[in-house]
């Protein structure tokens, strides 16, 4: 299987999608940790890339830096998942059949030319470079867009990306995948997609079925799951608000449970289903505590559990509630599993990615239904622009 090398800038949202992207290649990922010096060094790199100008020197130290020319691009670089890769070996110096040159009676012998080597040029200095096994190099954010660019040049392999790396220059990119709530330029290197990648495959959501019955044994009845985020810069996520949405959701899933709102009660909505929940990380104190409140049948506490039943969600629920500010929970949604999903609106006005986000995924079809998102045409564009082959 032919080999991907992966930069990664240590987030594992950026990481995760980059794996993704491997696997829609056919390519094994190997993973390079690469991090600006400053953010002096990062907004340099912009000024660098508009001049063409390609250097390592903005990033901190990388112990594998002289390798990288090389077949065996990784060493000294703590990476499990790349089993073949060696130290270099330095060229042989052959001995000479001459005598050395004898040095002046009144200077000291030069013991150092019979202990070392002659002084070898950089690797830099090659006049061949050696091969590589590599077939691209791929990133994914701002921390690792002008290092794929760097390094990709440096090994002679294409570049490609995921997300738009707004303020450097298209052009040097060979591959961008770019979501379209970035509104990307329409460029031949640029393909659109709607939503996250996500790196999961059948396995993992076998596992993560497997582990949650281990906890919880669902009944025959259809079962909504409730997924909630927390607040960021585009959206709130307040106690009370909350609460309105829950009470709605049981109103029309379980109307004669005491949550329920009276108001929202239909005679023909479904009147036996199970109703799971999940906060995570981000949720406030206080929203986790209106959680804790409603009857649900399985029920997940971040603060107080993590346990991730997010797999078995996704793979077992029919109807998926997640609120709007998570964008990679609803990527995820929207990709895999048979569920219906929903978008709980705790977004902010304006016109921010986030709606964006929100509004193509539901224009699509993928909210408010279960259309599932198939990226397997544009998998198929980038592996024509990176010229990996089938």
């Amino acid at each position: 299987m032919s080999k991907v090398l992966i930069l990664t800038d240590g987030k594992a949202g950026h990481e995760n999608q980059s794996r993704a992207f491997a696997r829609a290649l056919g390519c094994e990922p190997v993973l390079l940790p690469v991090q600006f010096k400053s953010s002096f060094a990062k907004a340099l790199s912009y000024l660098l890339d508009l001049f063409g100008i390609l250097t390592i020197k903005v990033f901190k130290d990388f112990k594998d830096l002289n390798a990288l020319k090389g077949p065996n691009d990784l060493k000294g670089t703590n990476n499990p998942n790349d089993q073949t890769s060696q130290p270099p070996t330095l060229p042989t110096i052959q001995p000479t059949s001459q005598p050395l040159p004898q040095p002046p009676t009144h200077q000291p012998p030069p013991n150092h030319l019979t202990t070392k080597p002659p002084t070898l040029p950089p690797p830099n200095h090659l006049t061949t470079k050696p091969p590589n096994h590599y077939c691209a190099v791929i990133g994914t954010g701002s921390g690792t867009f002008y290092a794929a660019k760097t390094i990709a040049h440096r090994l002679g392999v294409p570049c490609g990306v995921v997300l738009y790396p707004r303020g450097y220059r298209l052009a040097g990119f060979d591959c961008i995948l770019a979501p379209s709530f970035d509104r990307p330029d329409s460029v031949p290197n640029v393909i659109p997609i709607p939503a996250n990648l996500v790196a999961n495959d059948d396995a993992f959501y076998e596992a993560g079925v497997k582990a949650f019955r281990e906890r919880y044994t669902p009944s025959d009845r259809p079962a909504v799951a409730v997924i909630v985020g927390g607040p960021n810069k585009c959206a709130t996520l307040s106690a009370d608000w909350m609460r309105s949405k829950l009470k709605e959701i049981f109103a029309k899933y379980k109307p004669n449970t005491p949550a329920s709102a009276p108001q929202h009660h239909s005679t023909t909505a479904p009147q036996h289903h199970e109703i799971w929940v999940t906060t995570s990380r981000r949720t406030p104190p206080d929203v986790e505590a209106v959680v804790d409140s409603f009857p649900f049948d399985y029920k997940l506490l971040y603060s107080r559990d993590h346990f991730n039943p997010i797999p078995a969600f996704v793979s077992l629920a029919r109807v998926l509630y997640v609120t709007a500010e998570s964008t990679g929970m609803l990527s995820e949604a929207c990709t895999f599993g048979t569920a219906e999903v929903h978008a709980l609106d705790n977004l902010k006005s304006g016109p921010h990615k986030f709606r964006r986000f929100i509004d193509d995924l539901t224009s699509a079809g993928h909210l408010d239904g279960a259309r599932k998102i198939d990226l397997s045409e544009q998998f198929a564009r980038a592996k024509e622009l990176l010229k990996i082959k089938s």
